[in-house]
């Protein structure tokens, strides 16, 4: 009997190690009731004594309009510690941050009175909420529908006024990109700010954009903010084209004090697509995935390393998909192509590889009939397959890996996507999903197919230094009876983890998941 027993709690401790191979532990904070059932999730942040800080947008009324925001701070334990109300109208929100012990929330509004957009800051204590309003800059214009717009794969330059704002990965400075064009008026500037909303720059860019309209996508930035680098696709204007010839390509501009330079990367046959500029140990490294022909079908990953002073490319190299990543990723299928893919996390090991991911992502339009009989477009957000890269020290694909999914959204996408965390050179993948099964193939191939629930289970998967894929349901729908919102985590690296909010109707709470 006791051998048996033995036995038996030998098996069970085998099950139970089984069930836990991945280091990761996760903790629910209490359950809030909230008045808001109607938000979505727009800034979180953790401040200087480790409070998680999150900014919700409400809307309320027979038909949703918004009527302000929701500022809750937790504490590191996830218990609420405050809430409050800032009731604001009239303005769309463009980002908030936090630093100094301020919350910074930065707006854009039209004045009709002045014809005039203003880019103002609401800041505030936190904690001991009494907001102030800044204007940082004013634009005369008349007004025009949605300026922030943008649309990462069919950029239009319309005439008026449009804007985009980029914050570096460390939120220590942003760069706001202005754009107004009225007749023979074509106005591009670009103006910097540190978290203290110092001017670092304010550059004239309307020289450049006589010849080519700019669509930046990211920004990096040195340590000390003396070189900032803004990357985005120059769509040429006056000019014709061959029938192998793009209309864009991906340039490099880079701020200091010396003035303005760009740089280019396409060479014949390799068109450059996804461009991301990095900063790593005095290195400006730009990572992203290139194409052999004009129609934004992507073919493989490319790899560059500049001088950050001269933006001289000093290496280059390009890295093919190989047919078992294609196999892996379409089956079969000859006629399957990869496109559209948008960068979400990058990291680099102690030893310099770089593992990144990105996903890929698009919007689709329909008209759909309304209750009076009207017709409405309607926007579609998808969200399908990840792909994972580990590039060598030197640029080369170590390999490159797949996760099928399909997810779309009408609304809030927070609870699409997903987030990624490297520790050690093994990357976590966090999704939430009414999937129960998906189907593991080879260790290098993974499948999610969508259930039927209203319930979300969050699954983690890992890739291996060697690329090697596994993956564990580490929370059961059963036990979050909340939803989480996997793709705007706050990740606190001092402490190696990711807290997600997690909402449905008129309960809320905080779930912190730890990488051991």
């Amino acid at each position: 009997m006791r051998n048996a027993l033995l036995l038996f709690l030998g098996i069970l401790n085998l099950l139970v190690l089984g069930a836990q191979e991945m280091p990761l532990e996760y903790r629910f904070g209490e359950k809030y009731n909230d008045r808001y059932r109607y938000s979505n999730l727009l800034t979180f942040a953790e401040t200087h004594s480790g409070d998680k800080l999150l900014v919700r947008a409400y809307y309320q009324g027979l038909i949703l309009r918004p009527k302000g925001y929701l500022i809750e701070r937790y504490s590191p334990e996830l218990e609420l510690l405050d809430e409050f109300n800032y009731k604001l109208k009239g303005k769309d929100f463009v980002d908030g941050f936090v630093a100094n012990g301020q919350i910074y929330l930065l707006f854009l509004s039209y004045d009709p009175e002045k014809f005039q957009y203003d880019y103002t800051i609401h800041q505030s204590p936190v904690g001991n909420y009494n907001f102030r309003e800044k204007t940082l800059l004013s634009i005369p214009s008349d007004y025009v529908e949605s300026p922030l717009d943008k649309n990462y794969y069919n950029r239009k330059f319309r005439s008026g006024f449009s804007t985009t704002v980029h914050f570096n990965k460390s939120r220590t400075a942003f760069a706001i990109s202005l754009h107004h064009k009225k007749g023979k008026d074509n106005m591009h500037r670009i103006l910097v700010y540190n978290n203290n909303l110092d001017k670092l720059f304010d550059i004239d860019f309307s020289a450049e954009v006589e010849e080519k309209n700019y669509a930046f996508e990211e920004m990096e930035t040195s340590p000390d903010l003396s070189r900032v680098y803004l990357m985005g696709k120059a769509y040429f204007k006056k000019r014709r084209f061959k029938a192998d010839e793009r209309k864009f390509q991906y340039e490099l501009l880079a701020l200091s004090a010396g003035g303005t330079q760009t740089q280019t990367f396409d060479q014949p046959g390799k068109f450059s697509e996804a461009l991301k500029p990095l900063w790593h140990k005095n290195k400006l490294i730009c990572v992203g995935f290139y194409a052999d022909r004009k129609d934004n079908r992507y073919n493989g990953l490319e790899y560059f390393e500049l001088d950050p002073g001269s933006l001289n490319i000093e290496k280059s190299t390009f890295n093919p998909f190989t047919e078992q990543f294609m196999f892996d990723k379409f089956g079969k299928s000859d006629d399957k192509v990869i496109k559209n893919l948008v960068f979400k996390d990058v990291r680099f090991t102690d030893t310099g590889d770089l593992l990144f991911n990105a996903e890929e992502y698009f919007v689709t339009e329909s008209m759909q009939t309304n209750a009076s009989g009207g017709r409405v477009k309607i926007e579609r957000f998808h969200h399908n397959d990840i792909v994972s890269v580990k590039l060598n020290s030197q640029g080369r694909l170590e390999w490159a890996r797949n996760i099928n999914k399909t997810e779309v959204t009408q609304g809030d996408g927070a609870y699409a996507s997903y987030s990624a965390y490297t520790k050690n050179g093994h990357t976590y993948f966090f999704i939430c999903t009414a999937a129960e099964n998906p189907q593991l193939l080879n260790k290098e191939r993974l499948i999610f197919k969508q259930g039927l629930s209203r319930n979300r289970n969050v699954f983690a998967i890992e890739l291996d230094p060697q690329g090697k894929m596994s993956y564990e349901k580490i929370i059961d729908q059963q036990e979050a009876r909340l939803p989480l919102m996997v793709s705007k985590p706050l990740v606190d690296t001092a402490e190696e983890t990711l807290y997600f909010y997690a909402k449905r109707g008129s309960k809320k709470q905080l779930v912190a998941v730890a990488v051991k």
